[in-house]
């Protein structure tokens, strides 16, 4: 053929344009503008192969936290969504391609391992996508965070808050130290420790104590006091470093003790008698006349304004019996006013002397009954306030003979078997008080048998189902057989399941 020969072209338009046909170079397919067929792809490239296939991920076992480098520590339940955001974040070479898809594969939860499954998508070339799947298994190390490394060395607190109440026994302290278990309220503490006539919690932070303290003046009326101390200064920046101590002080006023407000503050409140019953201890001081069943409310401000102390306490009770009574039918709230004729418990079989007496606890009391009460015939008090009261005759006519305060259950035993339980803190003890055991499990069973004793007091706290006979975690000690003897019991449907006594249970019937 003569090359100079002229040919003729046919227009684009009138044929179609017919593309190279190759063979792919590894099983010889017939190809179009490629020279590796999608099947060969698949076989031989790996999308893969800058991503990381195995990881150490960082576990805290004492708050339960994963570290995320550099320096942060949050909290993910297994197989979450955020522990597997952190499961990617941790992989190198994983930002290159595109993720479609993760999940966690099961494993033994005791083999610190994490397996997650993870589909990629990468272009491999022109109009070619190729997708895969791969495991990435990741090694779960234990670290402690700083937070939890502060906690177990001495002298790094930022913040205290020192709780105290001048009185003789622990009944306040177990009562608040419920409802900050049943609250949460001490989950920020670093250390917890047992002081005479109170308990001082220590925290990391300034703002956690404060949170601190503004649960303790929602519960119990207290009066709270500020001081600082500065540990260093830095001169350059001007920058300094405080601790912070905060006084809190209880009123010493506790639940069935007996008061003699000043006239002036008796008068105020609603002029009501001097002489009172404390009937329940909140955000405000709550009183009672038992002779008129008048009541009133005193707030913790206006108790600091004019402070009292009580004028007998739980450790002045006497038992008395009831002779005979007869109710007056004046009634207020779960209050009945009666007239009663009691005698001292001691002084039956020894003399006649029989005291009359009016009393709120009608609804409660029968002859024959044995109630608690404060003497105060033949009683001195050190008091300017109760002789006030007897000077100015204040009260009526008389001062009583005698103050009834709540009924009595001789038969009942000490630490009898409840079939509930308290949860306890963890504390540290002084040596004073490892000395003075004996007070201490006292105040306790005086406290759960208040607790038996008292709807409303029992409803502010949280009650737990015992299933075990004996308790190592600092538990009230009890079983589920009831309590022998004469006293009030506790229904059981009203009680709370300890998860705690029920992974233990489950882990015993699996093993």
């Amino acid at each position: 053929m003569d090359l100079d020969t002229p040919m003729s072209i046919a227009p684009l338009g009138d044929a179609a344009p017919v593309g190279a046909t190759v063979l792919c170079y590894n099983c010889g397919a017939p190809l179009i503008e490629s020279t590796l067929c999608n099947d060969c792809i698949k076989l031989t490239v790996d999308i893969s192969q800058g991503v990381q296939r195995e990881a150490v991920l960082n576990f805290c076992r004492d708050c339960e936290r994963w570290l995320l480098p550099p320096a942060t520590w949050q909290v993910a339940a297994p197989e979450s969504r955020e522990l597997l955001a952190l499961c990617l974040k941790k992989l190198k070479g994983l930002r290159k391609v595109r993720v479609i898809d993760a999940s966690f594969i099961w494993t033994e939860p005791h083999s610190r391992r994490i397996k997650v499954k993870i589909t990629i998508q990468d272009s491999v070339s022109e109009g070619v996508v190729l997708q895969q799947s791969f495991e990435v298994t990741y090694i779960v190390a234990t670290q402690q965070c700083p937070e939890c490394a502060k906690s177990y060395t001495a002298n790094t607190w930022q913040a205290c808050v020192q709780v105290r109440q001048n009185v003789l026994h622990k009944r306040t302290f177990l009562f608040l130290e419920q409802l900050i278990l049943k609250h949460h309220a001490h989950r920020d503490t670093i250390n917890i420790k047992e002081a005479k006539n109170g308990i001082d919690f220590f925290f990391a932070h300034r703002n956690q104590a404060e949170a601190f303290l503004n649960f303790l003046e929602s519960t119990v009326p207290v009066e709270v006091k500020k001081s600082q101390q500065m540990i260093s200064e830095d001169i350059h920046t001007s920058k300094k470093s405080y601790k912070f101590t905060y006084s809190a002080k209880i009123v010493p006023v506790c639940k069935d003790d007996l008061v003699a407000l000043p006239i002036k503050l008796a008068k105020q409140i609603g002029n009501i008698s001097p002489l009172l019953l404390c009937t329940r201890i909140g955000t405000s001081i709550n009183l009672l006349d038992p002779n008129t069943l008048q009541t009133a409310e005193l707030s913790s401000k206006v108790y600091w304004r004019a402070p009292f102390t009580s004028l007998s306490e739980a450790k002045d009770l006497a038992e008395f019996i009831i002779l005979d009574i007869e109710s007056t039918g004046q009634r207020k709230g779960k209050w009945f006013l009666s007239e009663a004729t009691v005698a001292r418990a001691s002084d039956l079989g020894v003399n006649d002397n029989t005291y009359f007496v009016r009393t709120h606890l009608g609804n409660f009391l029968h002859p024959g009954d044995s109630v608690m009460g404060y003497m105060l015939t033949g009683t001195n008090f050190n008091n300017d306030e109760f002789n006030d009261i007897e000077t100015s005759n204040a009260y009526g006519s008389t001062v009583p003979d005698v103050v009834l305060v709540k009924k009595h259950y001789p038969n009942r035993r000490k630490n009898n078997r409840r079939n509930w339980k308290l949860k306890r803190m963890a504390k540290d003890e002084s040596e004073l008080l490892k000395t003075d055991q004996e007070r201490l499990e006292n105040d306790f069973e005086m406290f759960l048998r208040d607790v038996e004793e008292d709807e409303e007091l029992r409803a502010a706290l949280a009650l737990y189902k015992n299933t075990k006979k004996h308790d190592a975690m600092s538990v009230a000690d009890t079983d589920m057989s009831g309590s022998e003897g004469d006293g009030p019991r506790i229904n059981v449907d009203d009680l709370l399941e300890d998860l705690e006594d029920l992974d233990i249970h489950d882990d015993m019937q699996k093993s």
